[in-house]
Parts: C-alpha cells; sequence; structure tokens
C-alpha cells in the first residue's frame, strides 16, 4: 500500500515523488517510456535555476537519482485505468499488476506531433527541436525552418525572427491557421519566407542535420537547406485513460491552483494540465503544488 502514486516520471512527477518523499510519504512512479519526458530531447538547456547549461538527458538523470536516493519505488508500466474503492483508497492498475495508495498525481506530460517522415527520430534533439524558447538561442544568426501554421508555429517564427538569419515557415495549407494578427506580424518579417501548401517529405543530413525535402501539391520537390529546424504542429496528451475521474479541455487535464481535480485525491501536474506555459521549470512547479496539497489530503484523512 502506497501513500501516493505519481503516474509518470518527467520533471513534474519526479519533483511531485521528491516532496512528497520528504512530507514522509511512501511514494510509488509509474512510467512507461524512459523518465525525464520531453526534456530528455532538449540536447541543452539553459533556462533552468542553476545550471549555466546543461543537457536535458543529464537533468533528469540527476532527478531519478535524487528521488531513488530519497527511496521512491519505480515501475516501468503503463497505467491503463484506476478504480476509485468504497474506502477512499485508489487501484492503479497498469499492463501487469495494480498497486493501491491513499492519492493519485496524474504527471502523464504531453507529446510533441511528429510529422512521421524520414529522418525525423535520426534528428530530434539534434537538429530538430520543438521550442524555440529552449533552443532557439543555439540558431542565433543561422538559417532555420518552422514547420506548421497554427498559433503555436507562427509565436516560434516570431521569435525566431528575432536572432536568426533566416525563417522559412512550411505550412501544408495554403494559408495560415492561427490568429491573423500573428500572421501579419511574422509577414511584416523581412528574413521570414513562407512555402505554403507544401509538406515535409525527409530530413536529411549524414552525420547533422543540412536540409528538408518539401512537396507542393503539384508533387513538385524542393530542398530547403538548413541549419535546425523546429516542428510545431501541437502538443498530444494522453490522458483518455483517465477522462471519467478529471475534466478533459481537448485532452488536457482541468484542475485547480492546488492541482485538484474533480475527483478527491486525484491530483495533476505538468504538461498534461491545462496551462499556458509547458516549460521544466512550470513543471517543477506543478509537481510541488500537487505533492503538498496530495500530502494534506492524506494528513486530513
Amino acid at each position: 500500500m502506497y501513500d501516493i502514486v505519481v503516474v509518470g516520471g518527467g520533471p513534474a512527477g519526479l519533483t511531485a515523488a521528491l516532496y512528497a518523499l520528504r512530507a514522509g510519504k511512501r511514494v510509488l512512479i509509474i512510467e512507461k517510456n524512459g523518465f525525464g519526458g520531453q526534456m530528455t530531447f532538449s540536447p541543452k538547456i539553459e533556462n533552468y535555476p542553476g545550471y549555466a547549461s546543461i543537457s536535458g538527458s543529464e537533468l533528469a538523470d540527476k532527478m531519478v537519482d535524487q528521488v531513488l536516493g530519497q527511496g521512491a519505488d519505480v515501475a516501468v508500466e503503463e497505467v491503463k485505468y484506476i478504480n476509485l474503492n468504497q474506502t477512499g483508497t485508489k487501484s492503479v492498475f497498469t499492463d501487469v499488476t495494480h498497486y493501491e495508495c491513499g492519492a493519485v498525481i496524474l504527471a502523464t506530460g504531453a507529446k510533441h506531433r511528429l510529422l512521421g517522415v524520414p529522418g525525423e527520430t535520426k534528428f530530434i534533439g539534434d537538429g530538430i527541436s520543438f521550442c524555440a524558447v529552449c533552443d532557439g538561442a543555439f540558431y542565433e544568426g543561422k538559417n532555420v525552418i518552422v514547420v506548421g501554421g497554427g498559433n503555436s508555429a507562427l509565436q516560434e517564427a516570431l521569435l525566431l525572427s528575432e536572432t536568426s538569419k533566416s525563417v522559412t515557415v512550411v505550412q501544408n495549407l495554403e494559408s495560415f491557421t492561427g490568429e491573423r494578427r500573428l500572421a501579419e506580424l511574422l509577414m511584416q518579417k523581412a528574413n521570414v519566407s513562407v512555402r505554403f501548401g507544401c509538406t515535409v517529405k525527409e530530413f536529411i543530413g549524414e552525420d547533422a542535420l543540412c536540409g528538408v525535402e518539401i512537396i507542393n501539391a503539384d508533387g513538385e520537390e524542393e530542398t530547403l537547406l538548413t541549419d535546425g529546424v523546429f516542428v510545431a504542429i501541437g502538443l498530444a496528451p494522453e490522458n483518455e485513460a483517465f477522462s471519467e475521474l478529471v475534466t478533459l479541455e481537448r485532452g488536457y487535464i482541468s484542475a485547480e491552483d492546488d492541482m485538484s481535480t474533480r475527483t478527491e485525491g486525484i491530483f495533476t501536474a505538468g504538461d498534461c494540465r491545462v496551462k499556458a506555459v509547458r516549460q521544466v521549470a512550470t513543471a517543477v512547479s506543478d509537481g510541488a503544488v500537487a505533492a503538498l496539497s496530495a500530502c494534506e489530503y492524506l494528513d486530513r484523512k
């Protein structure tokens, strides 16, 4: 019997576990993939307090070591559903077994949507990025490509245009789908060009990414040389397994300021919840709040 089961081993989940452990709770972290979440795709993080520069993988390793040192249990399994028991406890069922606990913190994160074309997985974190705030500084004075046409892509392109030599936006439709004002601001930038009606066919390069092959509606192909690519076609939360316990807005979990959900004893944290900013620092903040709230909930019982 655990006091708290944390679903997800990214920065939010790991921080939640750390705070709960420090409060004397018995904690299990369940992660279906690799620990660290999306930050492991960042080759260099320079906006996390305490580190002038650190790779996402190294930061993840330090977080994991810290929670293990505090006594956390971990399980590499996939949570399928959660049952609420008449006693007030929760049963967390995975693809392997089930666990009993007093409270659950959902920190499942959100995955960046991928294009699914050749070369993409090869260059993720090494030429292909998803966050201009995180990685834009690495491309100062260089040529970059932004894939997408919604608000996220427009905002990424605007930010990159301030420091990059050139920004080429590749949009598969004949117009942007983001806000008109953002589109107007972007089109005023002298170093920005747009390829409407084009899709990415392949990322090319041997040891390093050097270009992108695109194809237009007429089937004509073109190779765009670039130093880096920012894929901005949205995020995909994975919260359907908990839809009967929490309120979902466009797939994201709705929560109060204390990270509580509509179900007593179920809390959330990080990129999986409804929020405006998704960064490592904000995920860590959520995790701390969720853990303290969960501990308070357990102590009241």
